[in-house]
């Protein structure tokens, strides 16, 4: 399962996830983030007909707002569609997915009874959705094996703020519930996702030549510019996202430290902050990676 707030790179980690065989991803949920709902909403959409994934996901839309306070977005960041820019031919309007009748609060605890102790839930987005479902159904969250989140900024800056990471900052409270749920989590922190970017120099040697739908996205939604070999606004693309999901495809690229982690909910300069606490450990947190042999994992999926 993955819930996502699909801006670029949730949309390169969708790729990721849907050719790994290593994962049979059955539903995909949206939450408010990068963009506002509906436009993550749609984004699923494009990405899954990008996709066509033979196993039609389940798709719900989650939480429009954070529990507290209002929404921020990334525009500045993933273009105001999301997606850099990057068109998708929605291929005849055929619908690669199954609608939920219900909430992304609802469907995530649901495909996790149906698959007690086996479901993985990657969360590459802000946590309101998670943080919902506990609310509704703790025992329903109990049932899953793993969450994967990629999120916060332990021993390193923050990219939102000095201090704070997009997706805490953007409901620290949801984390803050999250976190202090007791289920089992690896967090993907700032700490390890800025060890992994694509480079004008893997784009021209390593991407290019794939010359597919996929690649072509990549190139489009990031913004690279193959005549001046540069990246649009930026020397590199950090793979925040894409990295959640190769951490459960091989956990073997990672190293981690078992941690207790705790969110700053206070209203100030540290707002959404994470840090290290006193309390009993309870976070597998990666703070070191095998960058090329992820890097050559995502690259042979791209294709």
């Amino acid at each position: 399962m993955i819930d996502c707030d699909v801006g670029v790179d949730d949309a390169l980690a969708l790729i990721l996830a849907f050719h790994s065989p290593e994962l049979d991803v059955k539903a995909v949920t949206g939450v408010n983030g990068n963009v506002p709902l509906e436009q993550v909403f749609e984004n699923i959409q494009k990405v899954l007909s990008l996709i066509q994934p033979g196993n039609k996901p389940l798709i719900a839309r989650g939480a429009e707002h954070p529990l507290k306070g209002e929404p921020i977005y990334a525009h500045s960041v993933h273009g105001r569609d999301g997606l850099g820019g990057a068109k998708i031919d929605r291929k005849g309007r055929k619908e690669w997915w199954q609608s939920y009748a219900g909430f992304a609060d609802e469907l995530i605890p649901e495909v996790a009874r149906q698959y007690p102790d086996e479901m993985t839930l990657i969360a590459v987005g802000p946590l309101t959705n998670l943080a919902l479902a506990i609310q509704k159904d703790p025992e329903g969250m109990r049932k899953l094996k793993e969450i994967v989140i990629m999120g916060g900024a332990v021993r390193t800056g923050g990219n939102i703020t000095p201090h704070a990471e997009f997706n805490i900052f953007s409901d620290p409270l949801a984390a803050e519930e999250v976190f202090g749920s007791k289920l089992s989590i690896t967090l993907v922190p700032l700490d390890v996702t800025h060890q992994v970017s694509l480079t004008p120099q893997w784009m021209e040697e390593r991407v290019k030549p794939i010359n597919n739908d996929f690649s072509k996205f990549a190139i489009e939604a990031t913004g690279y510019d193959s005549a001046r070999h540069q990246f649009k606004n930026k020397e590199l693309i950090h793979l925040h996202d894409p990295l959640a999901v190769g951490a459960a495809v091989d956990p073997e690229l990672m190293r981690k430290e078992r941690l207790a982690i705790g969110v700053e909910t206070e209203e100030g300069e540290f707002y959404g902050r994470t840090f290290e606490t006193c309390e009993a450990s309870n976070i597998e947190v990666c703070l070191g990676v095998n960058a090329k042999g992820f890097l050559d994992l995502f690259l042979s999926r791209l294709g």
